[in-house]
């Protein structure tokens, strides 16, 4: 059980570190999967160049495509909502999945 413990807290101790070393915060906003996406893509570019490599800045870039287009939506499902306004019913005012 010390043994569990004694590396719970190794890994906490290093996601710190890494979050800090990669300036990211989360993953729970756009911004946030932009972050780690930007650093995935960087260390991708900086691998020889292969097969693999090149299917992952696919997947980086599928995953970015993806990511453009939910921040899209958000920015644009926040502009209607402030113009309707008081005309949303209360459970839908600000309510997000």
């Amino acid at each position: 059980m010390k043994d569990a413990q004694r590396l719970g807290g190794q890994r906490r101790k290093r996601e710190a570190t890494v979050a800090v070393a990669f300036d990211v915060e989360g993953l729970e906003s756009v911004q946030e999967l932009r972050r780690l996406l930007y650093v995935a893509a960087f260390d991708a570019l900086s691998l020889e160049n292969s097969v693999a490599r090149n299917r992952l800045l696919v997947a980086i870039v599928l995953a970015g495509s993806k990511l453009l287009e939910t921040g899209e939506m958000e920015e644009r499902l926040e502009a209607v909502e402030s113009v309707l306004g008081e005309r949303l019913p209360i459970n839908q005012r600000g309510a997000r999945r």
